[in-house]
């Protein structure tokens, strides 16, 4: 007669194995796990199941107050640097109307996107949405751009790690070898896998970028008001720059709407939390902080500098301050930085073995790939960090051409497609459908006229011949 085990599991292999030094028995396979398992046709030995239970528990430990902080990681970094500069080119007036009513268009395209979570809870990653909305040729599409988004993000990381590393050491050093050194550091920091273990990092982050942007605003704010003993920035304007071409001037506003750019990690983050229907603290949180602090760092620091405010904006406050200030922000260049290769990392690797406890990175295999797919993607960002050294433009780029869609005009798509319920002339549904059509319109303005300015600009880099070249040992600060 065949044992219960024999009837349950047809796995080829069986062989005796130890649970470490505490146990000597073999550990005989498991019935099939039918209930919650991603892999219901697969029979588990004793040790994979318990290596499942662990992994399980281990990436449900995420509240919501850490959720803000790692959204404060993942957000709040290199967008707020480069906001002086847009602040210059749109004026006073144009720059805090940006800055706060983006702030509130993104705020409310990210509640959308975590609704969809809520309602599917099977949904891991922001591709998934895309098969729920397009099947699998959607979860494709919006899978690869997603990984491309990300991808410039932790670029423009890489290269803003360049930029302080030079200003910092004020060497003759190659570069290209401080984009290594860049690229080394964003790698071992990616390699925590769960977003618990990376919102402890999330604090020294925190605390970095807040004390560097306060370092600037006071830097800059005592050199003005030495320079000018009656008013501080005297060529600062309310308008924006004269003669100001349309490019430009959607370049800076492409700045603005990457600093926005948290909704596409909103369903990763939220697949880690024990109570996902907390999201809602942590965004309306987030929303709050980013818009105070963003329209703070640009007002103020275009106020004590004037139209000749630098991108990223550290660089703005004089030859020893800014040394002092990007010392003081290397955490978070490289902290935030490394959070985006995590996110793209687990959704690749969770994807590949999904029925698979590696997945959860707790064996010998399931580190193995982790750490290579780390690797590779650090690589591949280094690349990006290159071949597109002008701090502005890898960020308007990325803000056009990715940001348009994961952040604005998909959310909308999202709220009719997947979450609206009930009649459209119930007020709820008219009060929604009007704000999203509001985003969507916003998003598709981005994407159309933002890579129009990009194209234009890029253009105009090319012809340049003062302008940073790709791959070279040229200073890019």
């Amino acid at each position: 007669m065949k044992t219960e085990i024999e009837q349950n599991c047809s796995h080829p292999q069986y062989e005796p194995t130890t649970l470490g030094d505490k146990e000597s028995a073999p550990v005989q396979p498991s019935k099939c796990i039918t209930d919650s398992d991603p892999s219901p046709d697969d029979c588990q030995t004793e040790l994979e199941r318990r290596k499942k239970i662990e992994g399980r528990k281990r990436f449900s430990r995420l509240g919501w107050k850490r959720l803000v902080v790692i959204l404060i990681v993942e957000a709040v970094a290199l967008g707020s640097l480069s906001l002086p500069s847009s602040f210059a080119t749109l004026g006073m007036v144009g720059g805090i109307i940006s800055s706060v009513g983006i702030g509130l268009i993104a705020t409310y395209a990210s509640y959308e996107v975590g609704t969809v979570k809520l309602k599917y809870p099977e949904v891991e990653h922001y591709g998934d949405i895309g098969r729920l909305i397009l099947g699998e040729k959607g979860f494709w599409i919006v899978t690869v751009v997603f990984i491309f988004q990300l991808l410039l993000n932790v670029g423009s990381h890489c290269l803003t790690g360049i930029i302080a590393l030079a200003d910092i050491t004020q060497s003759g050093i190659c570069t290209v070898i401080f984009g290594l050194v860049s690229a080394l550091i964003l790698f071992l920091l990616a390699i925590p896998p769960t977003f618990a273990d990376i919102a402890i990092l999330g604090y020294i982050d925190v605390a970095s970028i807040f004390t560097a942007i306060g370092i600037t605003i006071i830097a800059t704010g005592v050199q003005s008001t030495r320079d000018n003993i009656s008013l501080p920035g005297s060529d600062w304007s309310a308008w924006p720059k004269e003669n100001v071409s349309f490019s430009t001037a959607m370049v800076a506003m492409n700045n603005i709407v990457y600093a926005y750019s948290f909704a596409p990690a909103i369903p990763s983050f939220m697949n880690e939390m024990h109570t996902p229907k907390d999201y809602t603290k942590a965004i309306y949180t987030l929303g709050v902080v980013e818009i105070i602090i963003y329209t703070l760092i640009g007002s103020l620091v275009y106020l004590f500098v004037g139209k000749d405010v630098q991108s990223p904006a550290l660089l703005s406050a004089g030859p020893l301050i800014s040394r002092i200030a990007f010392g003081v922000a290397l955490p978070v260049i490289f902290i935030s930085g490394s959070i985006n290769t995590s996110i793209i990392a687990r959704y690749i690797h969770a994807y590949v073995y999904r029925h698979s406890v590696v997945r959860y990175v707790n064996t010998k295999k399931g580190w193995i790939t982790w750490i290579s797919l780390v690797a590779v993607l650090t690589f591949v960002s280094w690349v990006v960090a290159q071949a597109i050294p002008v701090f502005s433009t890898i960020l308007s780029i990325s803000a056009a051409l990715f940001i348009s869609g994961l952040c604005f005009y998909i959310p909308p798509i999202m709220w009719f497609v997947l979450v609206k319920e009930g009649s459209w002339f119930s007020w709820s549904n008219l009060q929604r459908a009007s704000y999203n059509g509001i985003v969507f319109l916003f998003g598709i303005g981005v994407l159309v006229c933002g890579m129009y300015a990009n194209v234009v600009h890029l253009i105009q880099e090319s012809r340049d011949s003062n302008s940073s070249r790709p791959f070279t040992c040229s200073s890019i600060a």
